[in-house]
């Protein structure tokens, strides 16, 4: 009598199928993630920009001037002087000029991953810049 061989396992054929097709969707869900990730941060700095404006136009109304300190901001306002994840921040948030009148606040990438980004700005206009990053 002779006995049939059952089939218990893959083929190496199968194995390689199923490897190309783990290739191709980690290729299109990676730097869709990537992307993701730099928006997210991004939104981090947004954020900490505002509030410091937000800060910034307290503090004029109730002292009749900006602020010239980011410090004074931080103690008195809250405003954060990084942006991103306690230990690992994104960005390093400044007050490059200000004066009585007006201030320019920048958030500079300080982390690797979000260097290809570049700096975010907003003066004491509201103005924006560069505005497409904002927009997004």
């Amino acid at each position: 009598m002779f006995r049939t061989r059952s089939n218990k396992g893959f083929t190496l054929i199968e194995l390689l199928i199923v490897v190309a097709i783990i290739g191709v969707l980690a290729a299109i869900a990676i730097p869709s993630y990537t992307n993701y990730m730099i928006r997210a941060r991004r939104a981090d700095a947004k954020t900490a920009l505002e509030q410091l404006r937000a800060a910034q136009e307290m503090r004029r109304s109730e002292k009749g001037s900006f602020s010239t300190s980011l410090a004074e901001l931080q103690t008195s306002y809250g405003v954060p002087i990084v942006a991103g994840p306690p230990g690992t921040p994104d960005y390093a948030i400044l007050l490059n000029s200000a004066s009585a009148t007006s201030f320019l606040a920048q958030a500079n990438p300080t982390s690797a991953r979000q260097t290809p980004d570049g700096s975010l700005f907003i003066d004491s206009n509201g103005t924006k810049t560069p505005s497409e990053k904002w927009a997004r």
